[in-house]
Protein backbone atom coordinates (compact mmCIF):
# COMPACT_ATOMS: atom_id res chain seq x y z
CA UNK A 1 0.00 0.00 0.00
CA UNK A 2 1.40 3.62 -0.85
CA UNK A 3 0.40 6.02 1.38
CA UNK A 4 -3.15 4.34 2.22
CA UNK A 5 -3.83 3.30 -1.18
CA UNK A 6 -3.33 0.01 -2.97
CA UNK A 7 -1.54 -0.62 -6.46
CA UNK A 8 -4.59 -1.44 -8.19
CA UNK A 9 -6.49 1.62 -7.36
CA UNK A 10 -3.45 3.92 -7.92
CA UNK A 11 -3.22 2.53 -11.22
CA UNK A 12 -6.71 2.80 -11.85
CA UNK A 13 -6.74 6.43 -11.05
CA UNK A 14 -3.75 6.85 -13.36
CA UNK A 15 -5.66 5.00 -16.21
CA UNK A 16 -8.70 6.99 -15.87
CA UNK A 17 -6.87 10.42 -15.84
CA UNK A 18 -5.35 9.27 -19.16
CA UNK A 19 -9.01 8.11 -19.96
CA UNK A 20 -10.85 12.01 -19.29
CA UNK A 21 -7.78 13.71 -21.07
CA UNK A 22 -8.05 11.44 -24.31
CA UNK A 23 -11.35 12.82 -24.67
CA UNK A 24 -10.85 16.18 -24.36
CA UNK A 25 -7.25 15.85 -26.67
CA UNK A 26 -5.85 18.37 -27.88
CA UNK A 27 -7.29 20.58 -25.45
CA UNK A 28 -6.45 21.31 -22.30
CA UNK A 29 -8.54 21.22 -18.85
CA UNK A 30 -7.23 22.32 -15.07
CA UNK A 31 -6.07 19.96 -12.48
CA UNK A 32 -9.02 20.91 -10.58
CA UNK A 33 -11.62 20.27 -13.30
CA UNK A 34 -10.11 16.85 -14.16
CA UNK A 35 -10.44 16.16 -10.35
CA UNK A 36 -13.79 16.59 -9.83
CA UNK A 37 -14.66 14.64 -12.56
CA UNK A 38 -12.95 11.89 -11.09
CA UNK A 39 -14.68 11.85 -7.92
CA UNK A 40 -17.25 10.24 -10.07
CA UNK A 41 -15.71 7.25 -10.03
CA UNK A 42 -13.38 7.44 -6.62
CA UNK A 43 -15.15 8.90 -4.23
CA UNK A 44 -12.59 9.03 -1.52
CA UNK A 45 -9.78 10.36 -3.24
CA UNK A 46 -7.97 13.03 -1.96
CA UNK A 47 -6.17 16.08 -3.98
CA UNK A 48 -2.93 15.11 -2.86
CA UNK A 49 -3.45 11.95 -3.68
CA UNK A 50 -4.21 12.83 -7.44
CA UNK A 51 -1.61 15.62 -7.55
CA UNK A 52 0.90 12.66 -6.90
CA UNK A 53 -0.84 10.89 -9.52
CA UNK A 54 -0.81 13.53 -12.14
CA UNK A 55 2.92 14.30 -11.29
CA UNK A 56 3.51 10.91 -12.13
CA UNK A 57 2.30 10.69 -15.11
CA UNK A 58 3.98 14.21 -16.68
CA UNK A 59 7.45 12.93 -15.43
CA UNK A 60 6.69 9.88 -17.81
CA UNK A 61 5.89 12.29 -20.27
CA UNK A 62 2.34 11.17 -20.80
CA UNK A 63 0.52 14.24 -19.41
CA UNK A 64 2.11 18.06 -20.18
CA UNK A 65 1.30 20.49 -18.30
CA UNK A 66 0.18 24.47 -19.86
CA UNK A 67 1.50 26.89 -19.26
CA UNK A 68 -0.07 30.34 -20.26
CA UNK A 69 1.80 33.15 -22.08
CA UNK A 70 0.52 35.74 -19.29
CA UNK A 71 2.51 33.49 -16.28
CA UNK A 72 5.16 35.53 -14.68
CA UNK A 73 5.95 32.50 -12.75
CA UNK A 74 4.54 29.05 -13.18
CA UNK A 75 5.76 27.52 -10.63
CA UNK A 76 3.44 30.17 -8.11
CA UNK A 77 0.45 28.90 -9.84
CA UNK A 78 -1.60 26.87 -7.16
CA UNK A 79 -1.64 23.26 -8.34
CA UNK A 80 -6.15 23.04 -8.66
CA UNK A 81 -5.28 25.98 -11.41
CA UNK A 82 -3.00 24.32 -13.88
CA UNK A 83 -3.62 22.88 -16.93
CA UNK A 84 -2.44 19.75 -18.75
CA UNK A 85 -3.21 17.72 -21.20
CA UNK A 86 -1.98 14.86 -22.96
CA UNK A 87 1.11 13.77 -25.16
CA UNK A 88 1.38 11.80 -28.13
CA UNK A 89 2.63 8.93 -26.10
CA UNK A 90 -0.29 9.46 -23.77
CA UNK A 91 -2.81 8.75 -26.86
CA UNK A 92 -1.08 5.63 -27.02
CA UNK A 93 -0.80 5.02 -23.50
CA UNK A 94 -4.86 5.47 -23.60
CA UNK A 95 -5.61 3.30 -27.04
CA UNK A 96 -3.41 0.91 -25.25
CA UNK A 97 -0.98 0.82 -28.43
CA UNK A 98 2.17 0.91 -26.07
CA UNK A 99 1.80 -0.59 -22.22
CA UNK A 100 3.91 0.61 -19.27
CA UNK A 101 3.80 -2.15 -16.80
CA UNK A 102 3.30 0.90 -13.93
CA UNK A 103 -0.19 1.18 -15.55
CA UNK A 104 -0.87 -2.39 -16.38
CA UNK A 105 -3.80 -3.39 -14.31
CA UNK A 106 -3.92 -7.23 -14.81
Amino acid sequence: MKNGRKTREIKRIRNETLVALRVLYPGSIQADQLFRSLLVLFPTLEFDHFKRDLHYLCDKAYVQRIEAEGDDDPALIPWRRRWFRLTTSGIELADRCISDPALDES
